[in-house]
């Protein structure tokens, strides 16, 4: 019998295909259940969270003073509904610094409507319009560092929504010194009809994967807008958010800054809610397409191995190369081909579905986004593609170059590996 060798083609297929369903598995293993959590914006944390309440009972910095940032940007919707969880924290000693760079803007109106129902709590408006650099959401935490008081800095997006431990839970890492900044991954809810929904399992079951599976790889270098937390002498110790203000980047370089003085990033166990209100495929595809530009530009090699991440298209492409195979010369080579694509594809279609499950808040919600999975993986790809190139990227209505941030600590270099997670915040 005369053995053929595969095709170019069918290498290429394969050699996608395999890796693809192995991510699947490893990314459904890594995610934990989220069925468990309530309806509403508050409830958010998953299983582990209750450990997390437990954990740290009295823990050296309960009682330490924590000054909450949080940049706003126009009045977005369940702004109000948000904010007024971080009024509903049980730490005893806590500061809101609400930041905007305009007296115009209609957040100013949700803040002192927060004010009033809460005149309990320390809040602080500050309208600053000084601009500091290219990234005017750190413009806005420059000027809104100054009112802060106290020695724990948390620094959170404005459409997110906690649970009344979520201060405590943060804070108790940074009671050891070999801690720098505590940051925390967040469990994406739709705000509108379609494209939400869409955009939302962009969060939960594609970034929020890729975040467990490389922190499950050993990788600690990442850092989210959704929390930062730090110590008032770290951020210092960096330059303070001064030391940001031309990165696009700043949440992840935030941190970058901080491992660069030896201290450890740690990623809580605690996950906040983020609303997700893209109403239109024009605005999705902008906000997810700049994500994956600035990847590229922090890891041009992460970002190169991404094509594994989103499995669905090379699943359906795993089953036409099976039939394909199967139907082909009948030799060894060819033999083990369509068995390896067959199992492959197999096993990725079952981890797929099983990452969706675990994903998904209710059975509802499972059967009701389950068609949409096709769909946004195959957007994922074509987004991908769209993020290798173009020089530029829309955030709040302003372009914003991408390239390599000059914020960078020179002590670690930028050059970063193919596991490395990062996130562009939507905050203010």
């Amino acid at each position: 019998m005369v053995a053929h060798a595969l095709t170019a083609c069918q290498w290429i297929l394969l050699s996608g295909c395999v890796p693809a369903s192995l991510y699947a598995m490893v990314a459904a293993v890594a995610m934990p259940f989220f069925a468990a959590r309530r309806s509403g914006a508050a409830s958010v944390t998953h299983a582990t969270s209750a450990a997390a309440r437990t954990s740290h009972p009295q823990h050296p910095f309960a009682n330490v003073g924590v000054s909450v940032l949080k940049p706003l940007c126009g009045a977005e919707p369940r702004l109000y509904e948000n904010l007024r969880t971080f009024c509903d924290q049980r730490h005893g000693h806590f500061q809101l610094v609400l930041g905007v760079s305009s007296p115009d803007d209609p957040a100013i109106a949700v803040v002192r409507r927060l004010q009033a129902a809460f005149p309990m709590r320390d809040i602080e408006l500050a309208i600053d319009p000084r601009v500091h650099g290219s990234n005017l959401k750190v413009s806005n935490l420059i000027n809104m560092a100054e009112r802060a008081r106290h020695d724990v800095i948390v620094i959170a997006d404005s459409d997110i929504a906690v649970e009344a431990d979520y201060l405590d839970s943060v804070a108790a890492p940074l009671a050891d010194p070999r801690v720098g900044v505590v940051t925390c991954l967040y469990v994406a809810q739709s705000v509108g009809g379609f494209w939400p929904r869409v955009g939302a399992l962009f969060i939960n079951e594609w970034f929020a994967p890729s975040v467990r599976v490389a922190h499950a790889a050993g990788s600690r270098r990442f850092g989210f807008g959704a929390t930062l937390a730090l110590r008032r002498a770290t951020l210092e110790r960096i330059g303070g958010f001064e030391a940001l203000k031309n990165c696009l980047a700043d949440d992840y370089w935030l941190a970058e800054h901080v491992r660069a003085l030896g201290l450890r990033t740690v990623l809580s166990r605690v996950m906040v809610a983020t609303d997700v209100i893209e109403p239109t495929f024009s605005a999705l595809w902008q906000r997810e397409t700049r994500w994956l530009r600035t990847i590229r530009s922090v890891s041009p090699r992460g970002f190169a191995f991404l094509f594994v991440t989103f499995p669905t298209p090379w699943l359906l492409a795993g089953a036409w190369l099976t039939g394909s195979l199967a139907n082909g010369p009948f030799d060894g080579v060819h033999l083990w081909a369509a068995l390896g694509s067959g199992v492959s594809t197999v096993a990725g279609f079952a981890a797929r579905m099983l990452l969706h499950a675990r994903a998904a808040r209710h059975e509802r919600t499972f059967w009701r986004d389950l068609p949409l999975v096709p769909l946004r993986d195959t957007l994922l790809a074509c987004q991908w593609l769209a993020g290798a190139f173009g020089s530029h990227v829309t955030w709040r209505g302003a372009r914003v170059p991408v390239g390599a941030s000059a914020s960078a600590p020179t002590t670690r270099g930028a050059a970063l590996g193919a596991m490395d997670v990062m996130e562009t915040s939507d905050g203010g």
